[in-house]
């Protein structure tokens, strides 16, 4: 890989459905992100000097239309174009913007409308099953291929054609349980044939790749850092409040709950922290036991002070595009770190900022303490 001043961006727009490549059209102002759990987004602008340009910038289609952002050799990023916003300022200079999320929020405009019963299955399997379904259906499939990851964690769960269920939805409430599972799908060019490939990553309890830490050092690659601690999304206790059971009209109608049972709360009361309430409410879950898993996972999340290190870093040759589930180890050395800062964390999002008049390419790495 060549260094960042010399490695120019490329934003591809592809067919979704086909992968064929509409055109290669400069994109200013660019800015990405891409998370573990959640769809990313990218947002840019597309000059429009001549009518020549015009004709090649209306084939973009909202909805139709996928954009891969390539550094070098590399694919950064890959996503749906879902709106744009055509604009002519006071000089008649004309613009289009652009706003995409990853191939995960394809999930998010689907539902489930056919009957699904799973019993005692890994769950990994279900996660992959329904991104099967969504894609068996006509016009359904983007593309994305599967691995053969496991867990050793089953689950019993059924989805019920006219709930109009989201697959997003369910695939996030699947993996919100009590050991459960992370889920992404990554874009990258197959060392071989060279072709796009678009691919749903699954991790219980979490998505990793690399077998070596990257090392991140300040002073050096680390340009700033940000340690934000949070109590009030954290807490000592956890409630998860589902649906109800009462089938007697006539008679007040109460949810389910159940309270978390996993010690880590109790620990930081014996401690001397005070008790802090959290509460959550999964109106489609009338099952005591999963509510139970529901709250011992957010308990075990949130216990405390919710910490999320953000960290900003130069886009050299040190820093490889697959960056999500990656182990850093980060080293700093200044006045509030007195003895030195040496800790192993995990790499859960990434916003990356192309070098633009004169500024760097950078990163913001979002992390996890392992």
């Amino acid at each position: 890989m060549t260094s960042a001043l010399s490695t120019p961006y490329r934003a591809i727009f592809c067919d979704l459905l086909t992968d064929r490549t509409i055109d290669i059209l400069p994109l200013r102002d660019v800015t990405v992100d891409d998370y573990i759990g959640k769809a990313g987004s990218l947002s840019g602008t597309v000059p429009v000097p001549d009518r020549a340009m015009a004709a090649r910038v209306r084939r973009i289609e909202e909805g139709r239309t996928s954009v891969y952002l390539q550094r070098g050799d590399d694919l950064w990023w890959g996503g749906i174009i879902w709106t744009s916003t055509l604009q002519s300022d006071d000089r008649g200079v004309l613009t289009l913007g652009i706003q995409a999320a990853t191939f995960d929020s394809y999930a998010g405009r689907r539902r489930i409308r056919e009957d699904l019963d799973f019993q005692d299955a890994d769950q990994l399997t279900i996660a992959r099953a329904l991104w099967e379904h969504l894609q068996s259906a006509s016009g359904g499939d983007i593309g994305v291929g599967y691995g053969y990851e496991t867990s050793p964690r089953t689950r019993s769960v059924a989805y019920r054609n006219g709930d109009e269920t989201v697959y997003l939805e369910a695939l996030d409430a699947l993996a919100a349980l009590e050991n459960g599972f992370e889920h992404h799908i990554a874009v990258y060019r197959d060392p071989v044939s060279g072709e796009r490939v678009r691919r749903l990553r699954l991790g219980s309890p979490k998505i990793t790749i690399g077998t070596t830490d990257l090392v991140i050092d300040r002073p050096g690659t680390v340009l700033s850092y940000v340690f934000p601690r949070d109590a009030t999304r954290g807490g000592t206790t956890a409630r998860a409040r589902g649906a109800t059971d009462n089938t007697n009209q006539a008679v007040e109608s109460r949810p389910l709950y159940a309270d978390a049972t996993v010690p880590v709360g109790e620990r930081l009361i014996a401690a001397g922290y005070p008790r802090i309430d959290l509460t959550s409410d999964h109106n489609d879950v009338a099952s005591v036991p999963v509510l139970q898993s529901l709250a011992n996972a957010e308990l075990t999340e949130g216990v405390g002070a919710v910490v999320i290190p953000e960290i900003s870093v130069r886009l050299d040759d040190l820093v490889p595009p697959a960056l999500l589930g990656r182990t850093v180890r980060l080293r700093i050395d200044d006045e509030w770190w007195t003895e030195g800062l040496d800790a192993r964390y995990r790499i859960v999002g990434v916003k990356v900022s192309p070098g633009q008049r004169g500024r760097p390419d950078t990163a913001e790495l979002y992390l996890e303490e392992v």
